[in-house]
């Protein structure tokens, strides 16, 4: 099983987002939460499934795993020894502004 951790930037964009939803709707961002929670032992296990980025450096192994409920997805990193959660990312806004986190 591969390790899974967090880039820096991503506990903040994550509680940023359940508290976006649980202010659309009590309890919507616990349910958010715990989506997200669910995925990040299958990226664990199986990273090489998600689908790879193709728009960016081909050198990178940069995949997403989309979320089923939600429009966001976690776009990750994979290397030898861990896949690094750099985003915690929408769908549909600011494509690859997370891409200033992937360090060499």
């Amino acid at each position: 099983m591969t390790h899974v951790r967090f880039a820096p930037e991503v506990p903040d964009e994550l509680a940023e987002a359940v508290l976006w939803y649980e202010a659309r709707r009590q309890g919507l961002g616990s349910e958010f939460l715990d989506e997200v929670q669910a995925t990040l032992p299958l990226i664990g296990r199986h990273p090489r499934s998600f689908p790879r980025l193709q728009d960016v450096d081909a050198t990178l192994e940069i995949r997403r795993a989309l979320l089923a409920r939600f429009p966001y997805a976690l776009v990750f990193l994979v290397r030898e020894d861990e896949a690094r959660v750099l985003a915690v990312a929408h769908a549909k806004r600011r494509p690859g502004y997370w891409l200033s986190r992937v360090r060499r």
